[in-house]
């Protein structure tokens, strides 16, 4: 009796990651840590002083989150409404936020309730910052104005009024500490100069803006609103450098890496894609569960931290190399061991005994070689492997298939068992190197279940789920087609034309006789 083959699944080529040394550092990370805020998360920034703790403003409380710790280690809680923005000082000692009620508020880190109250809002303040020299703060707020306020005396300084939409945006300058950009929603980012009456640079982003960042140099500027992250040259006026479209939805948050080679940028696409600043082209992307509110690095790239829409705060800590000390191992066999007489060649006289060699068979394959196969499809239909080798379940009812058993193994099947196998089915019925096969599948599913349609609304919805899928992919063909035939006409106009000419000397005169054949 023949021994059993099993089944042969034929290899597909995977187009594998490209592995770049932007992969390897971004993907550099722990894996994240979660933890729950009161509300959406609208700032994180981190204290610039070691041991470089994080504020985290979230509904009506900023929270102070040490470096590796997964509670607060201190709360301001003393606002009415929500909070807004919390801002350390670059000293680390003083932290600023904006307010509902529309009063900017100065805080101790040491202490809890309030040094100064600005008040001069008379709606919510969403932006506030201080200048590089420490000792004033500007602040932008949904009554189109943004303020200067002076800490010592508590008193306001200056007031701009000139946009004509909410600003909900805004940063500081670190090498001039009387120039602050604010953005807002009326599509224009200003840039201010203390020392004037006026703005001294208004640039035209084109949809509302989301947020602004300064390069440390000072002369790029980085705009972020609708799904352009756009960069300007302010010392060429407010040139447009460069405009990036790579998300899908609103850009909410911008953030640059410690060495400033590196822009990220965080959206409602629930997407943080990684520039490059010398191409601006995409180097890296993560992933996360919900839209994208506020986004921070800590120094040195170590922490990467995100702020969501449903108040979850999603922390990432670098992993670090752990220089083990090197411990002698015990002594193995050398390889030489074990291949000793792999290669002898036998002589004519010898008498050779062969080992015969056990083939382990699959779970799926000891189904088939005993005729079980519902439960050989059952095997092929478990999540590790339809979902990570999709190959070895259509060599399965290909093999199925050949047999002429197909139809018994489909059949028989419960809500729960048909609905893993149309899901399956609507995951690859499409894909060009499993079509054949899955095309065949379902006909012969629908032939079985037809008589029983209607009892089960998820089986059915599932049904039309792959009807849409099928009739897509039938209007992709169909456009193909059509694509194909405009090009098809295309190359027929191109195609060259063949002069040849033919001089026939007659009394003196030559005369020119062409022919034109198309080839």
């Amino acid at each position: 009796m023949a021994s059993y083959k099993p089944v042969a699944v034929l290899p597909f080529p995977r187009l594998g990651e490209k592995v770049t040394q932007d992969t390897l550092y971004w993907k550099g990370y722990k894996t994240p840590v979660q933890i729950k805020e009161f509300g959406a998360v609208n700032k994180i920034h981190f204290s610039p002083v070691p041991p470089h703790n994080y504020a985290v403003t979230a509904s009506s409380r900023i929270h102070i989150y040490g470096r590796y710790s997964q509670e607060p280690i201190k709360t301001f809680s003393r606002f009415k409404d929500a909070a807004y923005c919390a801002t350390y000082r670059d000293d680390g000692k003083l932290l600023v936020a904006g307010s509902e009620e529309g009063s900017v508020r100065l805080f101790d880190i040491s202490g809890r309730a309030a040094l100064r109250q600005f008040d001069g809002h008379t709606k919510a303040a969403h932006v506030v910052d201080f200048l590089s020299d420490k000792y004033r703060i500007f602040s932008g707020a949904d009554d189109y104005t943004s303020k200067l306020w002076d800490i010592p005396s508590s008193s306001e300084i200056v007031s701009y009024s000139e946009h004509t939409d909410y600003v909900r945006c805004g940063c500081t300058s670190k090498l001039n500490a009387d120039l602050f950009v604010t953005g807002s929603y009326d599509h224009t980012v200003k840039l201010f100069d203390a020392r004037t009456e006026k703005s001294a640079l208004t640039i035209e982003h084109g949809h509302p803006v989301e947020s602004v960042l300064l390069f440390p140099s000072g002369g790029l500027l980085v705009s972020a609103g609708g799904r352009y992250v756009k960069v300007w040259d302010i010392l060429k006026g407010g040139h447009l450098l460069v405009s990036l479209k790579n998300h899908h939805k609103t850009v909410t948050c911008l953030c640059l890496s410690s060495s400033g080679q590196r822009l990220l940028s965080g959206s409602l696409d629930r997407h943080v894609k990684i520039y490059s600043t010398t191409s601006y082209k995409v180097v890296h992307s993560f992933d996360y569960a919900a839209s994208i509110l506020s986004l921070a690095l800590a120094p040195e790239d170590e922490t990467i931290i995100v702020g969501m829409t449903n108040g979850v705060l999603n922390v990432r800590h670098r992993k670090h190399e752990e220089n083990k000390e090197r411990i002698p191992k015990k002594r193995h066999p050398a390889y030489r061991t074990f291949v000793k007489g792999r290669n002898y060649m036998p002589k004519q006289e010898d008498f050779f005994v062969s080992k015969p060699v056990r083939n382990h068979l699959k779970k799926y394959d000891k189904l088939l070689k005993s005729f079980q196969v519902s439960k050989a499809l059952d095997a092929v239909l478990e999540v590790p492997i339809r979902v990570y080798t999709p190959e070895i379940t259509v060599a399965v009812m290909q093999e199925l298939s050949r047999r002429g058993t197909l139809k018994n193994a489909l059949a028989g099947r419960d809500e729960k068992q048909l609905g893993i196998l149309l899901t399956f089915l609507t995951r690859h019925v499409v894909e060009p190197r499993f079509a054949p096969v899955l095309i065949n599948v379902a006909e012969m599913i629908i032939d079985i279940y037809l008589s029983v349609a209607g009892q089960s609304a998820v089986v059915d919805k599932q049904f039309m789920r792959l009807q849409e899928v099928v009739e897509k992919e039938i209007d992709y063909q169909g456009e193909l087609l059509e694509t194909l035939g405009m090009m098809d006409a295309l190359f027929a106009t191109m195609t060259s034309k063949k002069v040849t000419s033919l001089e026939n000397k007659s009394n003196g005169i030559s005369k020119v006789v062409e022919q034109v054949a198309s080839s």
